[in-house]
């Protein structure tokens, strides 16, 4: 398995709710940015790998994505992402899961540390968001902003996965 998955593209990625960010003091940070992105899941037979489609931009200027994405563990997953065209997003929209809603959000990335965060504030959500790092090994130190309040690792804990957020919105306390 491991020679198989040497050639194949894949995402560690580690995961955390946090409190609502101050979002004045993220655009402080080096490298800020921050994009729109809609992303909706197509019609899925398979419970272990699912496809996705997303828009992602601003204003005017959107690019297209159709990714496909296969847990090997919680933190590590098999990803190919193409580039689409606007006709073939509007194509693949009509494959949608209706069991599943259309999540959007506003990403925000930016360094710390010398570490790239990728912060999502969901429109769903007004107390909380989820930070979120791509590592190159399940090994990789994190070095946590302090400026953001971390309530707790979501990494295991798969109801927090966006595929999981389209189907049920969690609200518990934080």
């Amino acid at each position: 398995m491991n020679n198989i998955l040497k050639d194949l593209p894949l995402e560690i990625e580690r995961k955390y709710l946090i409190s609502y960010p101050d979002i004045g003091m993220l655009k402080q940070c080096p490298r800020y940015s921050s994009t729109k992105i809609t992303q909706t899941y197509l019609t899925n037979d398979n419970a272990t790998h699912g496809m996705r489609i997303r828009k992602r931009g601003s204003g005017n200027t959107y690019t297209y994505y159709k990714t496909f994405k296969q847990d090997i563990t919680p933190l590590k997953r098999i990803e190919i992402e193409d580039i689409i065209t606007a006709d073939e997003y509007n194509a693949l929209l009509k494959k949608a899961d209706p069991s599943l809603q259309t999540i959007s959000k506003v990403r925000h990335c930016f360094m710390y540390k010398e570490q790239m965060f990728e912060l999502d504030i969901y429109t769903f959500w007004k107390d909380r968001a989820i930070l979120e790092i791509e590592l190159e090994s399940e090994n990789d130190n994190v070095y946590l902003p302090p400026f953001l309040n971390v309530i707790k690792e979501v990494t295991n804990d798969l109801r927090y996965r966006n595929r999981a957020l389209a189907k049920n919105v969690l609200s518990e306390e934080i």
